[in-house]
């Protein structure tokens, strides 16, 4: 019988998408009553969900083979003193390492794997996703274009995998006017500066040299606001150094008021040269934000509209999408924003989303 006990496991806890999904639905399934846990196997805890009573055991995994064996014993013994109906693992690691443990000791749970990107690694990684697939028995991934990805790589077998998009709290992510002219004055912007957001980690994936080439070849009314920490900061820095742009580019590294931010934008731009989903597009989108983003992954899923879909790595196109969008009316702004609020609240409200995934696992353990 399916209880209310369920374990999510999680390569880490950073300021990315995948991270902050899991914590909302952490939140979500806290709120409807269920008794959550979640598992953090490197650590890092940037972002956490709201609910204080729900616990976070970091288990500081090293990149060596002694300590995935701790980890390994580590997680066996959670799991059998939390007694979980459900453990589900997000992103590779964590995926891959509670197949272990269900490989290695008896199992009398489900386990649901998540990829978050049709790129999660090298040929490596697939071919250790393909050789442990049959361990999980349900795999999803976070679009179409990603889940297909993955089953024409042999990573996931097509019979045991499904697309479960991410989820947004549409009450928490809306636009907020004075919210909107509180930044808007604190960060010393004027009205007529027109403000360009982005969010999300400082890495390759997120192609900000592309978005910084692009805003080189704007006018000097534009600000740009980068929201997100990483390994390429230095990089970045110099970079936008190099084009002089110090005085309209801000980057303000990790914060937790990330909704704040895109009432105060004027369009919110995402660069990647590949995603998975794309959640702050779909948070923008719900704060009536316009999108401009690269054709990565299952972003153009998250849009409803390929009129806003530039090519990955080709920063002329993006430039000039920036700026034809900031010719539109006022008028046509706000409509096209609330068309985009209405869509998000559709197609990926929290709620729905809740729904589904509480809907697969109670499956599982009825099949079970």
């Amino acid at each position: 019988m399916f209880n209310n006990k369920l374990l999510f496991v999680i390569t880490g806890l950073g300021l990315g998408g995948a991270e902050r999904q899991l914590c909302i639905l952490a939140d979500k399934f806290y709120q409807r009553g269920y008794d959550v846990m979640i598992v953090s196997l490197n650590g890092e805890t940037v972002v956490r969900p709201e609910e204080k009573n729900i616990k976070i055991v970091n288990l500081n995994l090293k990149k060596d083979p002694f300590s995935f064996l701790k980890v390994l014993f580590q997680c066996r013994t959670i799991i059998k003193r939390y007694q979980p109906s459900i453990v589900h693992s997000h992103m590779f690691h964590a995926n891959i390492l509670m197949r272990m443990v269900g490989l290695l000791f008896k199992k009398n749970y489900n386990l649901i794997c998540t990829a978050h990107s049709k790129n999660e690694g090298g040929a490596l990684r697939m071919f250790i996703y393909r050789l442990t697939d049959h361990l999980a028995d349900v795999s999803t991934n976070v679009s179409e274009e990603a889940l297909n990805e993955f089953i024409r790589k042999k990573a996931f077998s097509k019979y045991k995998s499904q697309v479960i998009y991410n989820g947004i709290d549409v009450d928490k992510f809306n636009f907020n006017s004075e919210t909107r002219n509180s930044l808007r004055k604190q960060l010393q912007i004027s009205d007529n500066d027109q403000v360009i957001l982005a969010v999300g980690r400082l890495t390759a994936a997120k192609d900000y040299p592309n978005l910084i080439n692009a805003f080189n070849l704007l006018p000097d009314f534009f600000k740009l606001i980068i929201i997100g920490e990483g390994e390429l900061r230095y990089d970045i820095e110099k970079h936008i150094e190099h084009l002089n742009l110090k005085s309209r580019v801000t980057l303000l590294g990790s914060i937790s008021t990330v909704h704040d931010y895109y009432s105060a934008c004027d369009l919110f731009v995402l660069s990647s040269e590949w995603e998975g989903f794309g959640l702050v597009v779909a948070e923008a989108m719900a704060c009536k934000c316009i999108a401009v983003c690269t054709d990565a992954g299952g972003v153009k899923e998250v849009l409803g509209n390929p009129q806003y879909v530039v090519p990955v790595s080709n920063h002329k196109a993006l430039s000039e999408k920036i700026l034809e969008i900031s010719k539109l009316s006022e008028e046509q702004k706000k409509l096209i924003g609330c068309q985009n609020r209405n869509h998000i609240i559709k197609n990926f409200a929290i709620t729905s989303v809740v729904d589904r995934w509480l809907s697969i696992y109670k499956t599982q353990q009825v099949d079970k």
